[in-house]
């Protein structure tokens, strides 16, 4: 056990560590340093300094650009970042597709994307983690619209236009039966954004430093990553949230009310309410609430979810023991993309994945390259206690 302190200087530790610490899942551990983001309780999710608010109407690429270079790039910079992406997402893509192919449809679209990580790296890998961590942003449009139109049943391939931009070019080759394309773009510019990144010690992004940790590349680290994304505990949640929000079956405020006081006298789940950190109305679902007034305020399921906004958190705010009654980032999130023609939430997950990926890429370079003077971030040990047993209850 050490004594607690202030953590100011190098060798004094930051708190107790108490038995009642163990078994908690690492939760208010400090065990590094994170450099592309960071979660305040009040104001939410900033980048580099930057609040998510500021960024999130920007091209994706800019943001990818921040993420690893940890400043706003430039109208030159940015035009010739973009370029850099779009040549390396001109590969060939034929053996990708041929993989995914191969994939039961009985899989869940997040197996399918670990699957494809795993065979970019088999197909690519370079064993430079910066070369490796841009060229999977920049590939990863096409193995993630591969996985929504081969496990969807929806047609071939569709040829890469990779100077269409990152997002542009991942809705062209998804080709959505039905959906407005405009409307997709809009949405899923901003949804990129809002969902890059999150801190250092979130479950899928600590799972991919663990593993990169080892010396493991890039691809491997990531599809770690996306296994622990892939819980519904974790990135599957803002399916669940979507379910949620068809299962109220209303628009109307009074009944959604009575609603969220049956589910509670139940013990029941609110999704989309709440978060670990945040003590305020996460902004990323702010801003998902203004994006879906612009793009599809006569929704059905949008309206309800915005009574939910204000009656879910009235009602959640009664009891003293919720530290956090407000709206997290999956709150709306689902609704969105299901009335921009998006309507199967088994793929929402894989989104959120296709846009983390580039934030815990950047994060991995970081503790690969740059940290403890270039060194790296020595291979994650967590310590675990011995308990003793009773030999005759375990015979």
């Amino acid at each position: 056990m050490t004594t607690s302190g202030t953590g100011n200087s190098a060798d004094e530790p930051l708190f107790t560590i108490t038995r009642k610490h163990l078994n908690t899942g690492l939760r208010g551990f400090p065990v590094g340093t994170v450099r592309t983001s960071r979660v305040d309780p009040h104001t939410g999710v900033s980048y580099v300094g930057y609040p998510v608010g500021d960024l999130a109407f920007l091209d994706p690429e800019a943001v990818v650009y921040l993420m690893f270079h940890k400043e706003l790039p430039n109208e030159a910079q940015l035009a010739d970042f973009k370029a850099q992406l779009a040549a390396r997402a001109d590969f060939d893509a034929s053996g990708l597709h041929a993989f995914l192919s191969s994939l039961p449809r009985t899989g869940h679209p997040m197996d399918w994307l670990i699957s494809g990580l795993m065979y970019l790296g088999m197909t690519g890998k370079t064993e430079d983690y910066t070369e490796d961590a841009l060229n999977l942003v920049a590939r990863t449009p096409e193995l993630v619209a591969g996985v929504f139109r081969q496990r969807s049943g929806w047609g071939d391939p569709i040829p890469s236009k990779p100077e269409l931009g990152l997002v542009e070019n991942f809705v062209h080759m998804m080709g959505v039966p039905g959906a407005d394309e405009t409307r997709l773009r809009r949405l899923l510019r901003t949804f990129y954004v809002l969902h890059m990144d999150h801190g250092g010690g979130n479950l899928s992004t600590f799972s991919g430093k663990a593993v990169a940790s080892g010396l493991a590349d890039i691809y491997s680290s990531l599809a770690a990553s996306m296994a622990g994304l892939s819980g519904p505990r974790h990135g599957r949640a803002n399916q669940n949230c979507l379910n949620f929000v068809r299962s109220v079956g209303t628009t109307d405020p009074d009944e959604i009310e009575q609603l969220v006081r049956d589910r509670l006298a139940n013990k029941q789940l609110i999704f989309g309410f709440g978060h670990a950190v945040l003590r305020a109305e996460d902004p990323r679902a702010t801003i998902q609430y203004l994006l879906g007034q612009q793009l599809c305020a006569d929704d059905p399921l949008f309206q309800t979810a915005l009574a939910l906004r204000e009656r879910a958190v009235k009602v959640l705010k009664e009891n003293p023991k919720i530290a956090n009654p407000y709206p997290n980032v999956d709150a709306v999130s689902g609704t969105l993309l299901n009335a921009s023609g998006l309507t199967d939430s088994d793929y929402y997950t894989v989104l959120f994945g296709f846009s983390r990926i580039a934030g815990i890429s950047a994060q991995i370079v970081d503790e690969r390259l740059n940290f403890r003077g270039g060194k790296g971030v020595a291979i994650y040990r967590c310590s675990f206690k011995a308990e003793q047993q009773d030999a005759r209850r375990l015979s």
